[in-house]
């Protein structure tokens, strides 16, 4: 039951996204909070991408096999 006088506040679900699914409910401000959300992953795979492509290139230059 619903305190009027309570001090609890809504508490709001972890903002996530599903790739696919159904945008016609969301508002304009959840799909603004989604494109957020989708670019920092995409900075958040491709700093994952550049730190692996270092790595590689790195263990590449030690095991190179010269002719």
């Amino acid at each position: 039951m619903f305190d009027p006088f309570g001090d609890e506040k809504p508490v709001k679900k972890p903002l996530t996204h599903d790739i696919g699914q159904d945008l016609g409910t969301l508002s304009v401000d959840e799909l603004t909070d989604r494109i957020v959300l989708l670019q920092a992953e995409i900075e958040r795979l491709e700093a994952a991408k550049m730190a692996k492509q270092a790595s590689k290139q790195s263990a590449e230059s030690i095991f190179k096999i010269r002719s």
